[in-house]
């Protein structure tokens, strides 16, 4: 399906690695620009470079999107080179475990602005150039705001905020004919995950009892599954939905994990 994402210029924050790096790959084989802003310049160029050299286009902003003044500059880097911005993809994050019993103040707000103040700040920066384009927005979230998970309630309250805001955004750029959705993510395996359990006494036991429990064929998303839907959603394709929150993950947040 040729989803006429060619020559788009769509922003992917935390774009250098796991899903994010996933769905600049995607993009950048659809034909769009993927530009990846992250912290990270190493690893920025590097995701850049293997699309490049895959055939695909990419650009990369260096910037620490947990500073409001930096999702700004980043922004506006982003329209100096190319004088448009056609989708943003919010997706940088981190499961960093702070929680109620013996986390802080400090900690709980800390976490907000690694997990969802940036979303808000790179959405309004890029919103005049996305009303011209009439781009879209897909928001990448967790289970965590719908299931719970224990032990981290601050990434669990921000994605409950990325859920409220992909719908409050969806009715409020309506009259610009923006579309905004969310992806959902349950289990998917990136390296961040592998290196979480490999810190557990017994990481490959865990992770057959995590996969057991996974519905569809018993395993894990993968990060090319989720950029397809992320792509999809990007795309004219997709022209008229707009304020879903939609799960891709073989079926672990709705259907009963006794199947099978």
């Amino acid at each position: 399906m040729d989803l006429h994402l060619e020559n788009k210029v769509i922003i992917v924050s935390g774009g250098a690695k796991g899903i994010g790096e996933g769905i600049a790959k995607v993009l950048g084989k659809e034909g769009a620009t993927a530009v990846i802003i992250g912290r990270n310049e190493s690893d920025n160029q590097h995701t850049v470079n293997q699309i490049i050299t895959s055939g695909g286009n990419a650009f990369q902003v260096t910037a620490e999107l947990t500073i409001p003044n930096e999702c700004e500059r980043a922004v506006k880097e982003v329209i100096g080179k190319f004088g448009r911005i056609d989708g943003v993809v919010n997706n940088a994050g981190v499961n960093d475990g702070v929680n109620l019993e013996n986390g802080s103040y400090k900690a709980f707000m800390a976490s907000l602005h690694k997990n969802l103040v940036h979303y808000y700040l790179i959405a309004q920066y890029a919103l005049p150039e996305l009303i011209k384009s009439k781009g879209s927005i897909v928001n990448i979230g967790s289970k965590t705001a719908e299931t719970g998970q224990g032990g981290t309630s601050a990434y669990a309250a921000a994605n409950g905020g990325r859920n409220a805001l992909t719908r409050e955004w969806a009715v409020e750029l309506l009259k610009y004919g923006i579309r905004v959705n969310a992806v959902i993510v349950a289990e998917c395996y990136t390296p961040l995950y592998e290196k979480w359990i490999q810190t557990l006494p017994n990481p490959e036991e865990t992770l057959l009892q995590v996969t057991a429990k996974i519905p569809f064929e018993h395993r894990m998303t993968t990060a090319e599954e989720i950029a397809n839907m992320v792509a999809f959603l990007l795309s004219e394709k997709s022209s008229h939905t707009t304020g879903q929150l939609i799960h891709v993950d073989g079926g672990y947040v709705h259907l009963d994990r006794a199947i099978g």
